[in-house]
């Protein structure tokens, strides 16, 4: 089975081309090519807790140090941990220093 990227999985259709894009735009997790293959998704789509602005649950949710709760409680969060196992990132290449200042 192929593996999904968030606005797959939760069929938000917020990626380019979805049903509710034009409407209400496309979510930067879709549209974030800096991310392209990171957890093995598309754009942002296998790591979009780690993006900031992403639209998730109708709204524009903030930085990853103001959404993680909910990102790390999140079914499609759980999902990509558990399929990725150990090559799974949890945060975008150079983010790792900014919990550390």
């Amino acid at each position: 089975m192929e593996k999904q990227n968030c606005w797959e999985f939760k069929n938000c259709g917020r990626e380019p081309g979805g049903a509710k894009a034009s409407e209400l735009g496309a979510c930067i997790a879709a549209t974030y090519t800096s991310a392209n293959g990171l957890n093995e998704g598309n754009n942002g789509g296998r790591i979009c807790w780690a993006i900031a602005g992403t639209l998730c649950g109708g709204k524009v949710q903030g930085t990853f140090p103001q959404k993680h709760i909910s990102c790390l409680t999140c079914d499609f969060f759980k999902n990509v941990n558990e399929e990725e196992k150990m090559d799974f990132l949890l945060l975008l290449p150079g983010q790792e220093h900014r919990f550390h200042e």
